[in-house]
């Protein structure tokens, strides 16, 4: 395997003191490490030197090929494998991670983001709605799953309950029992709710009518925002993808943990892959070609 990045063959021949002539001449199309050996197998000191330092020595390495330059990153990411080049996600910063996730479609990033963990979807969709908007959003089968979950604590629904106005309270018990509710206070009438059997009282809450729901389902969710994650990731992941576009959501994507946004860019094709990782820093760059693909930095040829 052979790379060809662009850079100054100006640098080796004085590095190693060889002609300009020479280096066109027998040289041509020799990667660095080939002309290296050769020279230091005629006895050419500077390339016995030079070997030795290039396993140590990052900066020569970043000059010698030019590192800096984005399109010779390119040139040699392009000759390795996604598994080569998945090396270097772990080591790039978030904001250059995050910004590969421009290249999917919103469908990917809908579909990418079902399956991330519930805490991390939330806090995505925080970044771009308020508790009250994703509430005013959310389907009403989606509230009427919230009131239903096992997890949370009855009594702690009946003390929200207290904060609904007399008259829908009075409704709820009708819904279920059949029968006019007359001259009962909030509190008479709270009790009774939590009095009903386990269906008839999941069927008061959600016989409730939906501005209602969205109040009860809102207080109790601001108390303990971790039931924000009761809600399915479908149902947040619509929302997104019809009140928001693609930068909105991209952007939002910054509180998702790096773990989660490799998992995210390792599913790139390899052309937007190694695109993503020409961001990453350039020393570290020249180091873990160095420490972790010493093949890879064989084969570059200097044109």
């Amino acid at each position: 395997m052979s790379i060809i990045v662009d850079t100054d063959l100006s640098f080796i021949v004085n590095k190693l003191g060889i002609p300009t002539e020479k280096i066109r001449e027998q040289y041509a199309n020799s990667s660095v490490e080939e002309i290296i050996q050769a020279e230091a197998a005629q006895g050419n000191q500077a390339a016995i030197a030079l070997a030795h330092e290039l396993l140590t020595n990052v900066a020569l390495v970043m000059e010698l090929f030019q590192l800096a330059d984005p399109k010779n990153k390119l040139m040699i990411l392009r000759e390795m494998t996604a598994q080569q080049m998945q090396i270097f996600l772990p080591l790039m910063e978030d904001k250059d991670l995050q910004q590969g996730l421009s290249f999917f479609t919103m469908d990917k990033l809908m579909k990418m983001l079902q399956k991330i963990p519930p805490e991390q979807l939330v806090k995505t969709m925080f970044e771009m709605f308020s508790q009250e908007e994703v509430i005013a959003l959310m389907p009403e089968e989606q509230l009427n799953k919230f009131l239903k979950d096992t997890d949370i604590d009855k009594n702690k629904i009946l003390k929200h309950l207290m904060s609904i106005p007399p008259q829908y309270l009075a409704q709820m018990l009708e819904s279920v029992t059949g029968k006019a509710v007359e001259d009962l206070s909030s509190y008479d009438m709270v009790k009774q709710i939590g009095d009903l059997n386990p269906l008839e009282f999941q069927d008061s809450l959600t016989n409730m009518l939906p501005i209602q729901k969205q109040q009860l389902v809102l207080s109790l969710a601001k108390e303990h925002p971790e039931w924000f994650q009761i809600f399915d990731p479908e149902a947040y992941t619509h929302i997104m993808e019809v009140q928001k576009d693609k930068a909105d959501v991209v952007k939002a994507m910054n509180v998702i943990e790096n773990e989660e946004m490799i998992k995210m860019i390792e599913q790139l094709p390899n052309d937007l892959l190694s695109i993503v990782i020409t961001q990453i820093d350039t020393e570290v760059f020249a180091e873990t070609l160095m420490n972790e693909l010493p093949e890879i930095m064989a084969g570059i040829i200097v044109k």
